[in-house]
């Protein structure tokens, strides 16, 4: 399963968020690939899409029924928001917006499973029991005293002493 199918089959965040961006994304002269006719002003420097700057918001590219089955006419010219907007579990944990979104249209909240078709793996192992010694590691053992002796005397390698001098 793909992440993009959890969004195809839902759309809430399409109609629970208003999707405004800076006006240049609308402007085609200016290499922007938004429609302009499908965007509204908010101010001088914002545009949004049409539809989900009203209440209750739904975006003018969004098609069919939320929840179910639903596509955006504009999905390759779509805004950076949400081009940003992340699927839960798309990056391995839950979206607090995606799921916020899908609460207000009476879905749960999305599972790993539901994103990516299988169950989340557990990568952590097992703790170890307290009376089991440690699996050696090969890697390097410092002391815990940061190696100041009992007297308070610090711990130093001595350096090597050369036996042969310079002529």
């Amino acid at each position: 399963m793909r992440p993009e199918d959890a969004c195809l089959k839902c759309g809430a965040c399409c109609a629970y968020y208003r999707a405004s961006f800076y006006w240049s994304e609308a402007d085609p002269t200016l290499g922007g690939s938004v429609p302009p006719e499908l965007t509204t002003p908010i101010d001088l420097f914002l545009v949004a899409m049409k539809g989900t700057e009203a209440n209750p918001p739904r975006c003018i590219a969004l098609h069919g029924k939320i929840g179910e089955s639903v596509h955006c006419t504009i999905y390759e010219q779509r805004p950076s928001p949400c081009r940003e907007f992340a699927v839960s579990w798309l990056d391995g944990r839950p979206n607090p917006r995606c799921d916020q979104a899908r609460a207000a249209w009476g879905l749960p909240p999305l599972r790993f499973e539901d994103v990516w078709g299988f169950a989340q793996i557990d990568l952590t192992s097992p703790p170890l029991p307290i009376d089991a010694p440690a699996a050696p590691s090969g890697a390097l053992s410092l002391p815990v005293d940061g190696g100041v002796a009992k007297g308070g005397e610090t711990e130093l390698p001595t350096p090597p002493t050369s036996t042969s001098q310079a002529a």
